[in-house]
């Protein structure tokens, strides 16, 4: 019914204000919604009073009227008397009194409409809520606000405890000493109704329909006064909130017919039984009846007094049975006035104090304030919450204009702030506001602040309680500038404060703002500062910035080898990514001059991080040789140098493992395979190789199908061929080997696992029989003898020697793929017409044989006989060179008798 009573509205108010559709709260005939002006976001109330209300067939009204004539007299009187109480409103200004923003106005259609400030309810509200309450003492009235135009739509609770009563009464006592005193008023019709509540829970004077001069009165009166003839008289067509309230009225206006200020001095007293009782009403019930109130106070068991615990079911306060009388007593004479009664004894403690002095602290010398200020933190725990986020609260910030004791003041408010329960509505929309305005407003001086500054760093200690009641959007835009602000200061403590706040920082800003707004101002104050303390803070910073946790950072006891289990990044906190790490924080880093041990333990930890997730290739070339560096760091100790030595292990086996990983990737290896394949071969120092390593599988594979019968036996030609072609464990033996056993005696066999291999030339081939020749020479045979064909003289060699290939080791160390392979050996025999066996021990035991075997005639075949060569010692050493074997050409033999027959193919049989 009233919203859609605005669109008849056409004021100024209406125009300037958007006003919520959905009312707030009742108060008399009057409808209280909530409003913003529109120019300037202020928020304000309006009251309207719709005079369709007042309709006959309204349920308002006491009786029906009887004729239309009469009804628009009695709907005249209604808004005549409404339109005087918002009048009085426009004439008195005191913080006690309820502050007009908007004068009254006429709507078209016979309406009222006028704007004060922010309301909540009016007392007789309150207390009513408080009674459907019960017993849940304290939660007082619940009121939820929706609109549509920027009101607040929270639910607030007006609190009605003992403090809040107290903190009501005396600010109603000082609106009252104001009437009376400055603007020699009477109230007249001080009751529940007419105080009103606003938004810093603040008890306001209001319903001033039948305010007016006390009798006697001298000079012009603005106001007239009032008839009590006609206000006592209840009309029963006259809605009854717009008449006289009996049931706290004083008598000295129904039984006396005297108007003056004690009158309302008693009302107040009936207003203080009300908000003790149980239910929270008047002692005095009259029903609008002027002889129920007579014959009420005709008798004394039925009015308030000391005697009766004044109808009160419950104890009162002592503090109050001392007051109350004298507030209540019959004669004027005996009570007291306004001003008596805030210096009575109910308000003597230091809550009420407290409070008293917030309201005159604008007032207080700046040595006062100070001192209160230093001592509101011990009674603070004292105060309930809503009277400390309401009342106190709004005075700190108000006082925030006053730069000497703003960090007095920001310590009161975030420790107010720790305990209220509306702490994030509070920080949102007072808080924060007043913080930016204050600190991100430039001087017009140069001078330095230090009362700013202090303050700045009672923000920065409480960042966490800021960020825990604020959007990350509002944190970004307001707080973050502040924080800028703070670490470009000159002063060491804001800066260092600034450093350690990015903990909490981080969490609540994106990347993009992290590297191209924080960080920049962090590398800034890094690279410029000169104090030591500043740099170990700038390090720590870079490493939270890198993903560094607090705790890490903060450690002295860290574990820099990175034994311990790493720690999994915040997904939630935003860091800097590998290439500003690697480009940009690496060259800061790498540009350090100090070489204090705090600071390189500083850096030691980022350093750390980096190499978490930068590059191996980036790591060996440019991180390795910082760490190098400043791990020779003069000033370290042997703990800080052990740490660097953890980390740089760390990183250098992170290396290893990636280069590792990505040779086999590329070479196409088992992953299992991480050691550089062996060389088949294991050179000597004379150049010989030794074979032992290469032919391994086929020695695994020779002893299993052996049985393993010849593992003890040392192999002289181990190695000497390429893989598929090994000699046979035993020696071979020729035709022409002397005869088994002989020499055997006189013959030590010597260790060779130190002789050389023997390795064929790379060119040879077979020698077979010409069969052009019609002959073979006929073979003498020679006296027999042990005696080697290999002497130790070397007659010259023939002229056939340069055509044949020589049998010479060049290389012992290769092995050669054409290696001849070797023939199983023949059967013994002890013919005596045989070749020299090769060289070996047997040969050295007789020097002075000669070779008794001529070369055939005309035979090239012949001609390329094996003879050790001229320079071969008699007792050769095998760990030396070998001796060449070089063909020798025969000495010539006696000529034989030529054979005839079957004699002459005797070599050949």
């Amino acid at each position: 019914m009233f919203s859609s009573a605005f669109k008849s509205f056409t004021s100024n108010i209406s125009s300037n204000y958007e006003i919520s559709k959905q009312s707030s709260a009742t108060v008399g005939a009057w409808t209280v919604f909530d409003a913003k002006k529109k120019s300037t976001g202020t928020q304000a109330s309006v009251f309207v009073f719709d005079r369709k209300s007042l309709d006959i067939n309204s349920s308002g009204f006491g009786a029906r009227a009887t004729s239309s004539t009469s009804l628009r007299k009695i709907q005249d009187e209604v808004v005549e008397r409404l339109k005087r109480e918002a009048s009085s409103l426009a004439r008195l200004r005191h913080p006690s009194v309820l502050q007009l923003v908007e004068p009254v106005e006429e709507t078209r259609n016979g309406g009222l409409m006028f704007a004060t400030e922010p309301v909540l309810c009016s007392l007789s509200a309150a207390l009513a809520q408080k009674d459907q309450a019960g017993s849940r003492n304290g939660r007082g009235l619940s009121r939820s606000v929706s609109d549509d135009g920027g009101a607040s739509k929270t639910s607030e609770d007006v609190e009605i405890d003992e403090l809040e009563i107290q903190k009501g009464l005396l600010q109603v006592a000082k609106g009252l000493e104001f009437l009376h005193d400055s603007a020699k008023l009477v109230h007249g019709n001080f009751n529940p109704d007419a105080i009103m509540i606003n938004a810093k829970s603040d008890w306001k004077i209001s319903g001033l329909g039948f305010a007016g001069p006390p009798d006697g009165a001298v000079g012009h009166q603005a106001v007239a006064q009032i008839s009590l003839s006609e206000v006592l008289h209840h009309d029963p067509r006259i809605p009854r909130f717009v008449q006289l309230d009996l049931d706290y009225t004083s008598p000295d206006f129904v039984l006396d017919s005297n108007i003056n200020s004690s009158a309302d001095i008693f009302s107040l007293g009936l207003v203080i039984l009300a908000c003790y009782r149980q239910p929270h009403r008047s002692p005095v019930e009259t029903h609008g009846n002027q002889s129920t109130y007579k014959k009420i106070f005709s008798n004394a068991s039925t009015v308030p007094s000391s005697s009766n615990n004044y109808l009160s079911q419950g104890a009162l306060p002592r503090e109050l049975n001392v007051t109350l009388p004298r507030m209540l007593a019959r004669r004027p004479a005996q009570r007291l006035t306004a001003s008596e009664f805030q210096q009575s004894e109910y308000f003597d403690n230091i809550l009420v104090n407290t409070m008293r002095f917030l309201d005159a602290f604008p007032a207080k010398t700046p040595v006062e304030k100070s001192q209160f200020m230093k001592g509101l933190g011990r009674v603070m725990p004292q105060f309930p919450p809503s009277v400390l986020g309401k009342k106190i609260l709004s005075v700190l910030l108000d006082e925030m204009k006053d730069r000497d004791l703003l960090p007095l003041m920001m310590q009161n408010i975030f420790q107010i702030v720790k305990v209220i329960p509306t702490s994030k509505d509070v920080v949102s929309n007072k808080v924060l506001p007043r913080m930016t305005e204050i600190f991100l407003t430039k001087a017009k001086s140069e001078e330095r602040d230090s009362s700013k500054e202090a303050a700045l760093v009672v923000v920065l200690n409480n960042i966490q309680l800021i960020a825990d009641n604020c959007s990350a959007k509002q944190f970004k835009d307001d707080v973050l500038p502040i924080v800028h602000v703070a670490m470009e200061s000159s002063t060491h403590s804001l800066t260092e404060a600034a450093l350690q706040s990015l903990p909490v920082v981080l969490p609540l800003i994106d990347f993009s703002t992290v590297k191209h707004d924080l960080f920049p101002v962090v590398a800034s104050v890094f690279s410029k500062t000169s104090s030591l303390t500043i740099k170990v803070k700038g390090l720590e910073a870079l490493g939270v910035l890198c993903g560094v946790s607090v705790h890490k950072m903060s450690s002295r006891n860290d574990d820099f080898g990175g034994t311990a289990q790493q720690e999994k990044p915040d997904k939630n906190v935003s860091s800097l990514d590998k290439f500003t790490m690697q480009e940009k924080v690496v060259p800061l880093l790498k540009g350090i001059k100090t070489k204090e041990p705090a600071v390189m333990m500083a850096a030691l930890k980022v350093f750390r991080q980096i190499s978490i997730v930068a590059d191996t290739d980036f790591l060996a070339t440019e991180v390795m040789p910082i760490l190098w560096n400043f791990s020779l760091g003069p000033l370290l100790d042997l703990t800080q140098f052990q740490a660097f030595m953890d980390v740089i292990k760390t990183v250098t086996a992170k290396i290893e493992r990636e280069q590792i990983r990505k040779l086999q990737e590329l070479s196409g290896s088992r992953p299992s395979d991480t050691r550089p394949t062996l060389l088949s071969q294991t050179t000597t120092s004379n150049g010989s190789q030794r074979g032992g390593q290469v032919n391994a599988p086929e020695e695994d594979f020779e002893k299993l199908v052996l049985g393993n019968k010849n593992s003890e036996k040392n192999d002289v030609f181990a190695g000497a061929l390429s893989e598929g072609e090994k000699l046979t464990p035993n020696a071979p033996s020729f035709s022409w080997s002397p005869v088994a056993g002989q020499n055997k005696a006189s013959v030590s066999t010597p260790s060779f696992s130190s002789l050389p291999v023997l390795q064929p030339q790379l060119s040879s081939r077979s020698i077979t029989p010409d069969v052009s020749m019609s002959a073979f020479a006929t073979l003498q045979p020679q006296a027999p003898s042990s005696a080697s064909i290999w002497g130790a003289s070397s007659p010259p060699p023939m002229a056939m020697q340069s055509q044949q290939p020589v049998l010479q080791p060049a290389n012992y160390g290769a092995a050669p793929a054409n290696a001849i392979s070797p023939r199983p050996p023949p059967p013994p025999s002890t013919n005596s017409w045989q070749l020299p066996p090769p060289p070996g021990p047997r040969s050295l035991q007789s020097p002075a044989f000669t070779p008794s075997i001529p070369p055939p005639q005309q035979s090239p075949m012949l001609k390329n006989t094996w003879q050790p060569n001229s320079g071969m010692s008699s007792q050769p050493s095998f760990g030396g060179p070998l001796n060449v074997l070089q063909p020798q050409a025969k000495p010539q033999q006696p000529a034989q008798p030529k054979k005839t027959g079957l004699d002459k193919y005797e070599s050949l049989i």
